[in-house]
């Protein structure tokens, strides 16, 4: 589950940047240990739904489970093998009725299932998490997604994901303290079947696994050889070959404007000087997997200097747009996806949602095109679990 940690840990880093920039408001104004999720059951189906609450507790780093009041239980230990996790399932609601549970301030996941209940083991390194690209985890068969969130003193960050799979459609909402209501996540009408469509008809149906459940993501999809080591090569041979004689010019912060890096390739590596000509960092040339997954070649450390670059290169590869625009990020979506050799299992995603956003890939956040919503001062966040159509 690497790309998701990848993606956890940019709602906790933004977490604790909007935890100085909101200081004042949450002084006066403080977020409550838990706030209410009401989870509305839209799906169609008759099966039960399970829900569960995981992740880390802020206050004091452990990592565990929330029941539906939002009381905090620490995992045991674990073991080697690995052994049975304690049951966290939370009976969710059934088909046309809400079910509301309280969210402590917690950074993890809100996983839920339809017909059966998630199999969670604790090996001795913690919780061990659904798989879904092992073809031999308990939970293939199971019918279930997850969201993402963090709740601290400064507010709710809460996502909907498609960075490891396409499966159970669902949408995410925050309640401000001003009434208001934003969400994110939901498909068109048909988009979830069309999706699927669209990777057949791209060639990429080999991504569809478990009898039509879900769809792996592209670099789960590499990992398991349902696409070839090499889908994105040509892409990503052109876009070195590129710079080799122009300049790609990183603006990595968008409220930095001047702070700019200007990379060039040669042989095998494309490196980055900042504005006085000093290098700043390079990168090998990388492969589809490292492109896929924003990772190993293209990895991106939490510093101000290589990983905000990395993340701008992953971002621009995905989207195939480093060719067409010199200037990254490019702030003009009309670009994205349109070479042909592309992250189309993304390009479908996100051309079947109602607001164009999705976490087709770890930093699709870059340029704020996730599905992600936030509130300083939040009172309630809502989860919608949408038919599969």
């Amino acid at each position: 589950m690497l790309n998701k940690r990848k993606v956890m840990a940019i709602l906790t880093a933004a977490a604790s940047v909007a935890a100085g920039m909101t200081a004042l408001v949450t002084s006066a104004q403080a977020v409550p240990e838990t706030i209410p999720l009401v989870i509305q059951n839209s799906s169609g189906r008759s099966d039960p739904v399970y829900i569960y609450n995981l992740g880390t507790q802020l206050s004091s780093g452990r990592q565990g489970w929330a029941d539906a009041n939002g009381t905090f239980h620490a995992w045991p230990a674990g073991a080697n093998p690995p052994a049975p996790a304690p049951d966290a399932a939370i009976p969710g609601p059934a088909n046309g009725q809400t079910k509301t549970i309280q969210i402590p301030k917690f950074s993890g996941r809100i996983y839920f299932s339809y017909g059966q209940k998630l199999v969670f083991k604790l090996a001795t390194g913690g919780l061990v998490q659904p798989a879904v690209q092992n073809p031999g985890d308990p939970n293939v068969n199971i019918l279930f997604n997850w969201s993402e969130y963090t709740l601290n003193d400064s507010g709710l960050w809460i996502n909907s994901t498609q960075v490891d799979m396409f499966s159970a459609p669902y949408a995410v909402g925050v309640k401000g303290g001003d009434g208001q209501v934003r969400t994110t996540g939901h498909l068109k009408p048909g988009g979830y079947a069309a999706v699927f469509n669209g990777l057949r008809s791209q060639g990429w149906g080999s991504l569809i696994r478990d009898n039509g459940l879900r769809a792996l993501s592209p670099g789960h999809g590499v990992g398991v050889g349902a696409l070839p080591a090499n889908v994105m090569s040509d892409y990503i041979d052109r876009v070195w070959s590129h710079y080799t004689t122009n300049t790609l010019t990183v603006t990595p912060f968008s409220n930095q404007p001047n702070v700019k890096y200007y990379g060039r390739v040669s042989g095998n590596t494309m490196t980055f000087t900042n504005s006085s000509g000093g290098v700043a960092t390079s990168f090998q040339k990388p492969d589809s997997d490292s492109v896929f997954g924003c990772y190993k070649l293209l990895d991106a450390p939490n510093d101000q200097v290589r990983g905000p670059i990395s993340r701008t290169l992953c971002a621009g590869f995905n989207r195939s747009t480093l060719i067409v625009n010199p200037n990254q990020p490019d702030p003009n979506n009309a670009n994205f996806y349109r070479d042909s050799v592309t992250n189309h299992y993304s390009r479908l995603i996100h051309s079947q949602m109602v607001d164009g956003k999705a976490y087709g890939f770890a930093f699709d956040d870059v340029g704020a095109h996730e599905s992600l919503v936030h509130d300083g001062n939040p009172q309630q966040a809502s989860m919608t679990l949408d038919p599969l159509s």
